[in-house]
């Protein structure tokens, strides 16, 4: 019903900065809340920051302070702006959309782009 696809990973030093974006298609009218994962090979999958149907926002204790979350409705694309980069940062990044059916939200996900931290 929707399709994510994640961009604007890469190669970057301890401290410096990139941006995602996460484009959406499909059947956008019926997304509500948004949200950032990682997953880093052999970790569990850990939530990062979400942007709500109201516009509000929540960042995960981790990445508070240096990690900023958006969302443009118009272009239907999710940002997440990361600032102040560690080697722990490093992770596939995934999009998260979740859709309402009739009666329930259901998760649609992006393939990720790998954010690595080095130097």
């Amino acid at each position: 019903q929707v399709q994510l696809v994640e961009s604007g990973g890469g190669l970057v030093q301890p401290g410096g900065s990139l941006r995602l974006s996460c484009a959406a298609s499909g059947d956008i009218s019926r997304i509500r809340n948004m949200d950032w994962y990682r997953q880093a090979p052999g970790e569990e999958r850990e939530w990062v920051a979400r942007v709500n149907v109201g516009g509000s926002t929540n960042h995960a204790d981790s990445v508070k302070g240096r990690f900023t979350i958006s969302r443009d409705y118009s272009k239907s694309m999710l940002y997440l702006q990361m600032n102040s980069l560690k080697l722990e940062d490093t992770a596939v990044y995934l999009c998260k959309a979740g859709l309402m059916g009739s009666n329930q939200i259901a998760d649609y996900w992006g393939k990720g782009t790998q954010v690595t931290v080095a130097g």
